[in-house]
């Protein structure tokens, strides 16, 4: 999500893409600990829609350059707040932290995570924000578009089995 100013209208509004292709694990070993090799998130960036075709073509040409960097990979290495063992039911404030590659550069990001475990299964929603030039990429300038922030804020609904 990145807030931008489109030429005609009166007031900023929000670009949001979305994806459901989402895929990975978070692998724990004894006392609680990430096994970081094993514990990986990965989205498939090619197929992010927003409600402008236009807007997703440039993002995918330029911005994200998708033919040569076609994912996000996060790998998690801690999450802060966690209690171990897990909990069979409750509402947990976590932060998830790790590595997250996007445009062939790696970065340390913490992720908020609100979460609520509920028997084996574990919901919420994780969030974080960086810059462009934090991942080497470069600001859209395109005629219609005014200005966009340099924030780019990401959001994560999720949904993970707890398996033993």
């Amino acid at each position: 999500m990145v807030r931008e100013q489109l030429a005609g209208k009166n007031f900023p509004s929000d670009a949001v893409g979305k994806t459901s292709s989402v895929e990975g694990k978070l692998v724990f070993g004894s006392g609680g600990r990430v096994l970081a090799d094993q514990s990986k998130i990965k989205v498939d960036l090619r197929t992010l829609k927003s409600d402008e075709s236009r807007r997703d073509n440039y993002l995918r040409r330029n911005t994200l350059e998708t033919s040569r960097f076609p994912f996000a990979e996060l790998t998690v290495t801690d999450v802060v707040g966690l209690p171990s063992p897990l909990p069979a039911s409750g509402d947990y404030q976590l932060s998830v932290i790790g590595d997250l590659n996007v445009h062939g550069v790696s970065q340390r990001v913490t992720w908020l995570v609100n979460a609520t475990f509920q028997g084996d299964t574990i919901r919420g929603t994780a969030t974080t924000s960086f810059r462009f030039a934090d991942f080497d990429m470069e600001i859209p300038r395109v005629f219609l578009v005014i200005s966009v922030e340099d924030n780019i804020r990401l959001k994560v609904n999720f949904v993970f089995s707890v398996s033993t």
